[in-house]
């Protein structure tokens, strides 16, 4: 009688914390690029930022939402693709601007030149656009003309989900030929964890598919192999190296 006289009170609460998680899934993955995007409009400068971050989640988004399309799963993992390939968008966007607004005498290069020296390195953000337009074009026919095959299906899942888990791995690269996190937002990188944790939790709570939280949970190893370097790097920095002054149109893109 006690239990059912509280659900008055414990349903609409259950409900609640559902919508919250759910609005946390949804919006709290484009949350720890605020930071990011706040310092590069403040320093002008986007060169401790990989953009190749951008191509990892936007691939990895377009294909959990063609994903959506063979196996529906819940609808704020496929909204959170929706608003992660918005997101990633606007910062190409503000990193484009920057790096062409502090080069002099850039040569222009385009998606249409087909040049794979300068493949995700062009001037204009519109670049980026039709690639990602071209990749989503030929990503969605392939899907409709084996839309009816479940191996295809799983596989395209586990792309999707394997594709995200790599996010990390551009900055993490970088971070390793330049012996320096200098440029790379941390607090970026403390959201990315704790999101990916709540997310990986979030997957195996809900019966997400596997592809999801066993990718979630690299993702995570991911992150905190970052935060070592962040730590490594600050307990070693590395010496500067005396050069000669280069003109600002030498900088390196």
């Amino acid at each position: 009688m006690e239990a059912e006289g509280l659900d008055w009170l414990l349903v609409p609460l259950h409900r609640l914390v559902s919508w919250g998680a759910a609005a946390a899934m949804v919006f709290g993955g484009v949350v720890p690029y605020i930071p990011q995007y706040r310092d590069i409009r403040r320093t002008q400068n986007a060169d401790g930022f990989s953009t190749h971050v951008c191509l990892v989640l936007l691939v990895a988004s377009i294909l959990r939402i063609l994903f959506w399309f063979g196996r529906r799963f819940e609808s704020p993992l496929l909204w959170q693709s929706i608003v992660m390939t918005l997101t990633m968008l606007l910062m190409l966007k503000l990193c484009t601007e920057v790096r062409v607004a502090n080069e002099l005498n850039l040569k222009r290069r385009s998606f249409a030149d087909f040049d794979p020296h300068h493949f995700w390195r062009w001037s204009s953000f519109g670049d980026y656009v039709q690639c990602v337009l071209a990749f989503t074009g030929v990503a969605g026919y392939v899907t409709y003309l084996s839309i009816d095959s479940a191996l295809f299906v799983e596989t395209l899942g586990f792309l999707a989900v394997l594709t995200e888990a790599m996010l990390g791995v551009p900055q993490l690269y970088r971070n390793y030929c330049h012996r320096s996190t200098e440029g790379m937002s941390l607090k970026m990188v403390l959201m990315w964890t704790s999101g990916d944790t709540f997310k990986t939790a979030y997957f195996l709570l809900n019966g997400a598919p596997l592809q999801f939280s066993v990718c979630g949970l690299l993702q995570v190893l991911v992150d905190l192999a970052i935060l070592g370097q962040a730590y490594a790097f600050a307990c070693h920095p590395q010496k500067p190296v005396p050069h000669t002054a280069h003109p600002a149109s030498a900088k390196a893109l």
